[in-house]
């Protein structure tokens, strides 16, 4: 696998939550920081034996409303 895919929401308290596209990982922080460090480390337990993929790719997904008059 060259590329791991997460989606990735942000929750009404400001923290994060990070969810794999094919895979069952999720993981979550508090900050965009330890977020992206609890991405690796669950990436990396997840992959433990096997081979884990290159590069770990994040879309950060930003729900706006907006009013019409």
């Amino acid at each position: 696998m060259r590329e791991l895919v997460f989606n990735v929401t942000q929750e009404s308290d400001g923290g994060y939550v990070a969810v794999a596209v094919g895979e069952t990982i999720v993981t979550q922080g508090d900050t965009w920081e330890e977020l992206c460090y609890m991405v690796l480390d669950a990436t990396k337990g997840y992959f433990y034996d096997s081979e884990p993929p290159e590069t770990i790719r994040l879309y950060h997904h930003v729900e706006q409303v907006l009013a019409v008059a």
